[in-house]
């Protein structure tokens, strides 16, 4: 099988969503969006439920829509880009709950759907999505008499613990809702390990869930290993790869294995990364190509049929890091050419 093989630990993201539950008192829901961050909601999102999640976050009507087929009537499903033109029906018919983001959009859902919930949110400070403080108090008690079901916001900096842009948000937020009678929400992963004053009514972790940073005590879920094609010898002095980027300083041995940048291995890590095996850190010899890579083996003594990128020698923080990035994008990134077996 020339086939990568990414193994998926459904268990082990029930555990980390309990596990993050467990920092509050509040509820937490669920953040499933980009296709579960890539791992796949049709499997990923009836686990969530059954570990204790009622809320659920998705980015877009369409992604909200498909986790309704999933997961059935009874949860929330909150839509973070808001009421967009366009989304009535899939809002209606999903029974989703838009974050109104602006006053258009508010006066879009109430004229769509009159009576339907929906949720606000807020702008503290990210400039990213949700109504400026300007905008909210002109629409502040138009808004809150069509009974929100919960105002959020988005902190920019919860990876960053000692950064002031918490403090600040979390003022802004505080003074943009105090004294309402509607549930709040701020934290996301970074912000429900910020303790306490950042939980409000309820936390939304998302990337904690799947095994990424800031959840350091994660269990981890992801595991990623790539077929061996061809193992050869090579001379001092010959080159590996596109590009003649790497040429090898004493005799070698490289394996080529299947797994490049259209399966979604960031081309950005070639000569910099390691994959793993029993331990041992194996490098990167030239560019990742859009199906291969090249793997100094010459440490082993017997190259294995596969070498592993993503486990546990490896996080997926670990893989980003080769390549300048996050673990968010290493997640979203893996494609649809995997052998994707789920572990229950």
């Amino acid at each position: 099988m020339s086939s990568p093989t990414l193994t998926i630990d459904l268990p082990a993201i029930a555990a980390n969503w309990r596990a993050l539950d467990a920092l509050s008192t509040c509820e937490t829901g669920a953040v499933i969006k980009a296709d579960a961050y890539g791992l796949g909601v049709a499997r990923v999102a009836p686990v969530l439920a059954d570990a204790g999640a009622r809320t659920f976050f998705v980015h877009s009507a369409e992604e909200g829509v498909t986790l309704r087929r999933v997961i059935g009537p009874g949860p929330a499903i909150n839509v973070f880009s808001g009421h967009m033109p366009g989304d009535a029906d899939m809002i209606r018919e999903g029974n989703l709950v838009p974050m109104i983001n602006s006053v258009d959009q508010l006066l879009i859902h109430v004229e769509a759907l009159p009576g339907h919930p929906f949720g606000l949110q807020l702008d503290s400070g990210m400039n990213r999505l949700g109504m400026e403080p300007a905008e909210w108090a002109a629409l502040r008690d138009i808004a809150l008499a069509q009974k929100p079901t919960l105002i959020m916001s988005h902190l920019a900096c919860a990876d960053e613990p000692d950064n002031p842009m918490n403090a600040m948000q979390l003022q802004n937020f505080t003074d943009m809702t105090e004294g309402l009678d509607v549930p709040r929400s701020m934290a996301a992963t970074g912000g429900t390990i910020l303790g306490p004053a950042f939980h409000f009514d309820m936390t939304r972790p998302g990337i904690g869930l799947y095994g990424g940073l800031p959840f350091v005590d994660a269990t981890p879920v992801v595991t990623l290993d790539l077929p061996v094609v061809q193992v050869r010898d090579i001379a001092a002095g010959e080159t590996v790869g596109y590009g003649m980027t790497f040429t090898a300083p004493a005799p070698m041995r490289i394996a080529t294995v299947s797994g490049g940048y259209a399966d979604g291995l960031i081309r950005a890590m070639g000569n910099v990364a390691t994959l793993t095996h029993d331990g041992h850190k194996l490098p990167l010899a030239g560019r990742v190509s859009m199906d291969m890579l090249t793997v100094d083996v010459t440490a082993l003594d017997e190259v294995p049929e596969h070498l592993q990128l993503i486990g546990l020698h490896q996080s997926i923080d670990t893989v980003a890091g080769f390549a300048g990035t996050i673990g968010y994008e290493v997640l979203t990134s893996l494609g649809p050419r995997y052998d994707r077996v789920y572990l229950r």
